[in-house]
């Protein structure tokens, strides 16, 4: 029997998977004993990474962090010195887009649905049930049409918090947000993640690079779990999902701080954030400041 040829045509035309450049760079004052964790490296099996690098010094000289694996795959960097002073982190990085936040995340870990659904800190869920019921009510979005509900939660949260950079305080949790009806990209992600999770729909919150995000900064978004796959909920409206790239993943923005202290204790001094397709933009970063990193520090 002879072979026909395969059709090639539907590869021909695939458009060239997109090519992303990331880059942060940060000053900070270190106390003596102050061992930092940053949270700033490209999540692995999200995006094909191309090229990366990591640069940390202290005063100067140059440092050796330890990288530790951390959830659905984040890339920890921690940072341990005796002496205190100024230490300077510089990362960059360019990948091929995996463009899994528009398909949705496939890969589903059954204890973390679990605690998907779970009260966290910047996320009562519990606290906000009633007023999820009363802005959204359950006659309106019957239990077996999750994906309604999930896009409902969007776009109220979207019309109802104004975007307000500097205008939340890191301690603040969705209640805040929700009393104060303003708040920045962390705020508007704990409040879709309390509403979704308070109707058992299991949510997370992902750090991510976002390309064309303006004012650029680490940014925050929500993740739904539906019909069996993680989808993004971005109520800012404030970047395209199709061009995100993951940088770490959990229940709210206490699992993806981009930087943390264990003892010790640090200021942040500088950030420079900058994300972008290539072949689009002029290639500059934006300088965020120290205290209103959207992302949390």
């Amino acid at each position: 029997m002879t072979e026909s040829p395969k059709d090639t045509t539907a590869a021909q035309d695939a458009p060239a998977p997109a090519v992303a450049s990331v880059s942060a760079r940060m000053e900070c004052e270190l106390a003596p004993g102050t061992v930092t964790v940053a949270s700033v490296a490209l999540a692995r099996g999200h995006a094909r990474i191309l090229e990366e690098s990591l640069a940390v010094t202290l005063d100067g000289e140059p440092l050796e962090p330890l990288e530790v694996r951390a959830e659905n795959g984040g890339l920890l960097h921690r940072i341990e010195t005796e002496q205190g002073g100024t230490l300077s982190l510089t990362y960059s990085a360019r990948a091929e887009h995996g463009f899994l936040f528009r398909d949705g995340d496939p890969r589903v870990d059954p204890e973390e649905e679990i605690r998907a659904v779970r009260p966290s800190r910047y996320a009562p869920s519990d606290v906000l049930l009633p007023s999820s019921f009363a802005e959204l009510p359950a006659s309106d979005y019957p239990a077996d049409d999750p994906q309604k509900l999930v896009d409902a939660v969007g776009e109220w949260v979207n019309r109802q918090i104004a975007y307000v950079s500097g205008s939340s305080r890191f301690t603040d949790d969705a209640r805040d947000t929700y009393l104060a009806r303003r708040g920045v990209c962390r705020d508007f992600a704990h409040l879709v993640v309390s509403f979704l999770r308070s109707r058992n729909i299991p949510a997370r919150v992902a750090s991510v690079y976002a390309p064309g995000l303006r004012p650029m900064d680490f940014h925050l978004v929500a993740e739904a779990l539906v019909d069996g796959r993680w989808r993004v909920v971005d109520a800012t409206r404030l970047a395209d999902s199709d061009t995100l790239l993951r940088i770490a993943t959990g229940r709210d923005a206490a699992d993806t701080a981009f930087l943390s202290t264990i003892g010790g204790s640090l200021t942040l001094k500088s950030l420079t954030v900058s994300a972008e397709l290539e072949g689009e933009g002029d290639g500059d970063g934006a300088a965020a400041d120290a205290g209103e990193s959207g992302a949390d520090a």
